[in-house]
């Protein structure tokens, strides 16, 4: 887990939740290798996603499931960092790799928002 390193007023920024289900624990696993030794999470850390956590989904309905969660000052903000990121080289070579194909079942996108009074 991380601090966000985001300036913004709290009522501004956001904070985007993701979860992706995979169909099989085989599939989740091809999934999370995707993030790690596939090179996802660092190329996040070098687009400057403010990644909060990476996590496995220990309990729940639906599983198998990694979720993480990135901040950014505003939406305009994950608006941009989302486009880079899909124009980025080193994703369109990572997302076209025949074994990280079919890797997701299905994925759910939550927007927070800080409260006033919260410390970050």
């Amino acid at each position: 887990m991380q601090l966000p390193q985001l300036r913004s007023a709290a009522n501004e920024r956001v904070y985007e939740l993701r979860s992706y289900e995979s169909a099989t624990e085989k599939i989740f696993t091809n999934k999370v290798q995707m993030f790690n030794q596939g090179g996802k999470v660092p190329l996040f850390k070098h687009l400057k996603f403010n990644a909060v956590f990476y996590s496995e989904v220990i309990a729940g309905a639906h599983m198998p499931n990694l979720m993480y969660m990135t901040t950014f000052e505003n939406m305009a903000d994950r608006e941009a960092h989302w486009k880079t990121f899909v124009a980025d080289a080193e994703w369109k070579k990572l997302s076209a790799m025949p074994e990280y194909q079919n890797n997701v079942q299905h994925i759910d996108i939550t927007f927070l928002r800080p409260v006033l009074y919260s410390d970050f």
